[in-house]
């Protein structure tokens, strides 16, 4: 998947949903494929092999604890962002849609190595959202939507929720160490 602003790496897709430190959401089962059990998931990672690889997973419905599953296969449908994935033990096209709506989770400790100047979402959610020319704080980053467009969500101080496009002209820096972001946004984008 690529992605606008080539120096982050899309690998969740909120962290206040799990405050258990120990998982990092990869993704959403979002439909059943055919009748033998195969499951569509929508990414929250920008690491295709989190779909493609054999190995342990974890799906959790909201409010329980994870449960582990075993990935057999998947592979990406060509010309979407959706992956095609089967589970160890789901055989059905009833089966697999008793896990439609579900997170997709790994372990944090696969946490995948990153070049310099990338980041994991997780490390951009809780900073601050500054804009450019007074450097006032706007809010704090909530989330990032992926879809095609990546959006950055930005809690302001009034609770209300913007979505700033997340490419390089819009958001041109990224300070993890000072915990701030930089916003440069268009004329009406924050009035929105």
């Amino acid at each position: 998947m690529p992605h606008a602003l080539s120096s982050v790496a899309i690998d969740s897709e909120s962290q206040h949903a799990f405050p258990d430190d120990q998982w990092l959401p990869i993704g959403r089962v979002v439909g059943a494929q055919g009748l033998r059990g195969e499951l569509r998931v929508n990414p929250a990672s920008d690491f295709p092999e989190r779909f493609t690889k054999p190995g342990p997973r974890w799906l959790q419905t909201q409010g329980t604890s994870p449960r582990k599953v075993n990935l057999t296969t998947g592979r990406q449908l060509p010309g979407k962002s959706l992956f095609i994935v089967r589970f160890e033990g789901v055989d059905s096209r009833e089966a697999a849609q008793a896990l439609v709506g579900q997170k997709l989770l790994v372990n944090s400790a696969d946490r995948p190595e990153l070049q310099e100047g990338e980041f994991h979402l997780l490390d951009l959610v809780g900073l601050e959202a500054r804009l450019e020319n007074s450097g006032e704080m706007i809010g704090l980053v909530s989330d990032l939507i992926s879809g095609g467009n990546d959006l950055l969500e930005v809690t302001r101080t009034d609770g209300r929720k913007l979505l700033i496009p997340f490419v390089e002209e819009i958001v041109p820096e990224i300070h993890l160490e000072k915990g701030w972001l930089l916003l440069t946004p268009p004329p009406g984008l924050l009035d929105l």
